[in-house]
Order: C-alpha cells, then structure tokens, then sequence
C-alpha cells in the first residue's frame, strides 16, 4: 500500500483535513500505534458529495461494458496486492493473517461478480393493449451514494457496497470506520490504480457526529447503504427518511445453531467451534446461540470444549495464530460483562474465560464455552459480537424452532442435520435472511446477504446486490 496515500481522497485527490486533524490507528494485539490519518469533518463531507454529484453524468454515461473493464481491473488489482493487503488489514484489526488473506480474496470476488453484473442491467419490453404504444421498463442508476461501513470486515463490508454501486453506474462517498480506515483506503488506491475516473469514489474520515448529517442531508445523496448497530440504523433510517432517501441497513444479528440428534456429531461440534470464534465472534452472522438436542449435548459439548481447547492465540501476524485479539477494549470490557452476568444467574464455563497468560498487553481474551446458560443470561438476547458459546438443550423440533426465533434479530441461522425433511422444514420456519444447513460459512459474492426483524433490510451481493442502487423507469411510446 502507499502510505503516502493515507489521506481523505476527494474528487482524485489525496488530502489532508483542512483542520489539520488527525487519528491513530492502532494495533489492537499490541496497543501500539500502527500510523496517524486525516481526521476531518462536514466540510471534507460535503466536498466528497459534491465531486460525486459532478462526476455522475460521466460514470453513468459510460458503457457497461467499460464500467466493467474498470471494476475487473480493481479486482484483479487487489488480487495482487493480497499479501501487502492482508497485512494492513491485521495491524489495523488484529485478526489472524490468514483470516485477512480470505478477506482480501472475498473482496477481490465481490468486484469481479459486480464487473459481469455491470453488464446485465436488463428492461423489459411489456405488450400493449393497443398496436399503437410501445411500452418500455429501463432501469438506470440512482445517483450518488454514501456507505458507512464497521470495522469487523474492514474490507469486505465496504467493497460490497463499492462494488455494486460503480456496476450500477452510481457514484460513492466512503465512510469507514476510523477504527479501521487502512483497507478502505487499499481499495481506493486500487481504484484510481485501476482507472476509475476522479469523483466516481471519494473517502472521507470524521467523527459521525459532523459527517452523518452531511451525508444524510445533502439533496445530492440518492442512497445510504450502513452495516452497523441497531441502533444506528434506527436513526440512519430516521433521518434519511425525512429526505425521502432510500436506504439499506444490516444491522444486528443473534444467529442460532440448532444440532439436531441426526447430525455428524462431531462434525458439527468442530465447525461450530471454528465458526463460532472466527474473527473472535466479531462476526454480525456469527453463532451467538448454540441449541443441542438433549441426547447429543454432552457429546457436543465434550468435542466443542477440545476443538476450542485446541485453537493457538496469538499476534495475527504470526502464520499459526488461529484466535487474535478482539478488536478494542470496549469488545473486551463486554465479553466480561457478558460472561460475568451469564455465570452469575447459574450458568457454568467449561473452557476459556479471562485473559490467556502472556497477552495481558493486547485485547485478548480466551473464548468462553458456557452450558446450563439460563433463559435471563443476557448473551441470549442481546448480540454478544465477542467469543462465548452458549450452549442450550432442547427436546424437539418445535421446541428447537420457537426458541431460535425467540429474538428480535432475523440475520442469519444455522442447523446441522442429515434428514432432508428437517433441514428443508427448519429452513423455512427459521425467521432470518441467511440459512445455512451443515455450512457455517454461508456469505459469498453471488447470493443475496442481509436480513429480517431488527436486522435490517436491503440486500448485498448477487444481482439483488445491484438492484439497490437502480430504480425503474417505465417509457410509453405513442406511435
């Protein structure tokens, strides 16, 4: 990555903030700081949207065809730059290398599929009741967009959004996390790199407080695309909706796991287990809710605990390191009040919990198993976004779906079975956007991502991914 590069990038150009203002960036294993960015405002905001605005006409106007070149390139860009890519990915968020590398790769993915779905914005010819009209339906870009990604995928999250809106023929206003600002600021320069015009794609750094109303505002902003909290989703659909503004949210998500007494025991314990703690739990479709049938459970739970027992913490740079740091101290400080509360209305911890020795620097901390985890715990209601595993029984079918449901979040779900009936059943009386039978790893470029309930709504990935940022026309032709 250049580093002279790590600047705010409007209309092609790297700046710095007209205040002067910087960030750290720091790394959590270490707490060290890893380099300083630009920190600016409402001013830099309205700049970025207002090159986007300008750059607009030219963007869409060009073929898909040359839209897509363009997009391909970025990709393959990425592609090659992963190794470089990966490593700033884990200085900046802590997770192991190889976790950032398959980041790196999804993102490369997600700009390849949008590269070919940039050619496939199809109408329709509708018939008329009469010979002389011609009815049409084209669908054409909205026009500017803003993106407000997290810091759990640094890269992935906003390349989704990226993406599909260049595809489109929108323009963009990027908003990282400026917890996490390196990978964005990697898919920029592969932007530019890779011949995207000026103003097509802009990136801004500011306290949310100073660039949010800007953003959700400005007449020129068409769309606002967030992946974050609930309840910053709750005032992004607010506010843009007294614009009249269309928005995508994915928001929270409380996934469960229902192992069914049919399933490969062992299988689903080990998979559980590595998916479970991917990314430390920092994962908004991770495993937050584990349900076993009773007459499995203490098996599961004897492989759960050796499988979790067996994963090396470490610096996410180092190549064996399976478990890196949580992100920051406030996801530390949470897991502990999570697990606390979880232990204190009766639930036991079979692995983990605390501080492994030898890492008290970082924000580390050992992935906790708990079983006989009481329906009041609040790990059960509330999104965790940490590494603890509850585990819970349960005694049928029925029971096992009435309490998968029992939340207000409809993200993801997950079951492991090796009956057809119960898989297709459990699939469809499962209330959230994503179902993953006997796969934990569900997300990928070509199939629609998002959910229901609390967890949003908006789709990202396939071609579902690309109808957000167009809208219909219908043409009558009088003859």
């Amino acid at each position: 990555m250049d580093t002279a590069r790590l600047k705010l990038y409007i209309n092609g150009e790297w700046r710095e903030a007209a205040s002067g203002a910087t960030i750290e960036v720091c790394n959590p294993a270490t707490r060290e700081m890893v380099c300083r960015i630009p920190y600016g405002g409402a001013a830099e905001a309205a700049s970025a949207v207002e090159a986007a605005a300008a750059a607009f006409p030219g963007w869409a106007g060009l073929s898909a065809w040359e839209r897509s070149r363009r997009l391909r390139r970025v990709g393959d860009l990425i592609r090659e730059r992963k190794e470089e890519y990966a490593r700033w990915m884990t200085l900046e968020m802590g997770k192991p290398i190889v976790e950032s590398r398959a980041e790196v790769n999804a993102t490369a993915d997600y700009f390849e599929w949008y590269s070919e779905e940039a050619k496939r914005v199809y109408g329709d010819i509708v018939p008329a009741h009469t010979t002389r009209k011609r009815h049409w339906v084209i669908r054409q870009p909205l026009g500017v967009a803003a993106a407000i990604s997290p810091w759990n995928f640094p890269s992935v999250l906003p390349a989704r959004k990226i993406s599909a809106a260049l595809a489109a023929g929108c323009t963009m206003v990027v908003r990282p996390a400026t917890q996490t600002p390196l990978s964005s600021l990697a898919i920029v320069q592969a932007c530019e790199d890779a011949g995207v015009p000026p103003g097509v794609i802009n990136l801004i750094l500011g306290p949310s407080s100073a660039v949010g109303p800007v953003l959700l505002s400005h007449p020129a902003v068409k769309k606002v695309s967030l992946t974050g909290s609930v309840e910053v989703g709750r005032i992004i659909a607010r506010d843009a909706g007294a614009q009249l503004k269309k928005v995508a949210l994915e928001l929270g998500g409380s996934a469960p796991i229902l192992i069914f007494e049919d399933a490969d025991v062992e299988t689903a314990a080990r998979q559980t287990a590595r998916a479970k703690f991917r990314n430390m739990g920092q994962v908004c479709i991770s495993i937050t809710r584990i349900f076993v049938q009773e007459s499995i459970r203490k098996k599961f739970e004897e492989i759960l605990v050796a499988e979790v027992r067996s994963m090396r913490i470490g610096d996410g740079l180092d190549e064996s390191t399976e478990l890196g740091p949580l992100a920051n101290e406030d996801g530390l400080k949470k897991t502990r009040e999570f697990v606390a509360d979880a232990i204190g209305k009766g639930a036991r911890l079979l692995a983990g919990g605390g501080c492994p020795a030898g890492f008290e620097r970082g924000y580390f901390y050992e992935p906790a198993v708990l079983t006989d985890v009481p329906e009041s715990a609040r790990v059960l209601h509330e999104e965790p976004f940490g590494p603890i595993a509850p585990v819970c029984g349960f005694r049928d079918f029925e029971e096992a779906i009435a309490r998968a449901n029992a939340t207000p979040f409809g993200l993801a779900g997950y079951l492991f079975t090796s009956d057809l009936r119960t898989a297709i059943l459990a699939s469809e009386r499962l209330e959230c956007g994503i179902v993953g039978v006997n796969d934990l790893v569900p997300a990928t470029a070509q199939c629609p991502f998002g959910g229901i309930k609390d967890s949003g709504y908006g789709r990202e990935g396939g071609y579902q991914g690309l109808d957000e940022f167009l809208y219909s026309k219908y043409i009558s032709i009088g003859l």
